[in-house]
C-alpha cells in the first residue's frame, strides 16, 4: 500500500466520480439525483444526508476540477487547482473508526454536505499524491479510444489501462494480432 486506505478509497472515489462524466467516458453518468444518489452509495460514504439539486451542481461543478489535475503534468499547475479546491471548504479535520475501518482522518465536517466532503477527503487525497512527489500516478487510460482516469498504484508503476478487463484486454488482444500478422509476413 502506498497510501492510507482512506486515502486511496478517497482517490479510487475521485477516479470514479471523473469517469461518469461524458468527457471522460463518453456519457453522462450524473444527470440527475438519481445518478448522484448511485455514486454517493457505491462510494460507501459516511453521514450522508438528502441529496439536492444543489449538491449535484456542486459535485458536477468538482469533478471538471479534478479532472483538471489529472490532464496536468505540471506540479505547480497541480498544486494550484488542488489548493483552490480544499481551499474553498471548510475543512474540520478529525479521527474516525467506521463501518469496520480502523481509525483513520476524515476532514469533512460531520454532517456536510456531500460536495464538502468531496473536496475535502479528495482534495486531501490529491494533495498527498502530490507531496509525495507522485503526481504521475494520476492517469488517462492509454487505449485509443478510451479517456477515463485511473491512479496507478502498482509498486513498478505500470498500470497502463482504466481496467484491465476491458482496455487492458482489448489493448493486449490488439497486440497479439498485430504480433501474428507480422510473422505472417
Amino acid at each position: 500500500m502506498i497510501f492510507t486506505h482512506d486515502t486511496e478509497h478517497a482517490l479510487a472515489v475521485v477516479v470514479d466520480l471523473i469517469n461518469t462524466g461524458a468527457a471522460a467516458s463518453g456519457t453522462e453518468e450524473l444527470g440527475g439525483l438519481p445518478g448522484l444518489r448511485a455514486f454517493v452509495g457505491r462510494s460507501a460514504f459516511s453521514d450522508v444526508g438528502d441529496l439536492t439539486e444543489a449538491d449535484l451542481a456542486r459535485v458536477l461543478a468538482l469533478r471538471d476540477r479534478f479532472h483538471a489535475v489529472f490532464r496536468t503534468g505540471d506540479v505547480p499547475t497541480a498544486v494550484r487547482l488542488i489548493n483552490e479546491i480544499v481551499g474553498e471548504v471548510r475543512t474540520t479535520p478529525h479521527l474516525t473508526d467506521h463501518d469496520g475501518y480502523d481509525w483513520h482522518v476524515h476532514f469533512f465536517a460531520p454532517g456536510a454536505p456531500v460536495g464538502e466532503h468531496l473536496a475535502a477527503d479528495c482534495g486531501m487525497a490529491l494533495a498527498y499524491v502530490v507531496a509525495a512527489g507522485e503526481l504521475d500516478r494520476l492517469r488517462t487510460c492509454e487505449a485509443p479510444d478510451c479517456s477515463r482516469v485511473l491512479v496507478d498504484l502498482s509498486r513498478n508503476r505500470c498500470r497502463r489501462y482504466c481496467d484491465s478487463r476491458t482496455c487492458g484486454n482489448r489493448m493486449h488482444v490488439a497486440a497479439y494480432r498485430a504480433r501474428q500478422r507480422e510473422a505472417a509476413l
